[in-house]
């Protein structure tokens, strides 16, 4: 599986495969037209209390990383339905944060890896 990391503002490509939007709000100002999407798993996001401690302060990362993989070891039926809607495509975790290296799309890339 090829994981790709976007934000969901840019324009949609060809080689995105399927699109799909990992936050828990839908982005401001973006129409479902816009955003082309093939799934929205906001359950799978970070919860609100994590997002907002957060802030996508750089020095926070190593520990939002810790606490976000915690979320998602205690939803795996949720990973789970995630992974089974990639499969064996290429896909692209699409997020609305303003920073493109500390967000929890790309943590969540690592986090499929793993």
């Amino acid at each position: 599986m090829a994981l790709r990391v976007k934000r969901v503002y840019e324009t949609p490509a060809g080689d995105d495969g399927l699109r799909i939007l990992v936050d828990r709000l839908w982005p401001r100002g973006l129409s479902r037209e816009k955003a082309a999407l093939d799934h929205w798993f906001k359950e799978i996001a970070p919860s609100a209390e994590l997002r907002r401690w957060f802030g996508h302060r750089p020095e926070r990362w190593k520990e939002f990383h810790r606490r976000y993989f915690e979320e998602l070891d205690r939803h795996p039926e949720q990973v789970a339905e995630l992974r089974k809607a990639i499969g064996r495509h290429t896909a692209t975790l699409l997020y609305a944060a303003h920073d493109e290296e500390y967000n929890n799309a790309q943590a969540l890339r690592e986090y499929l890896r793993s």
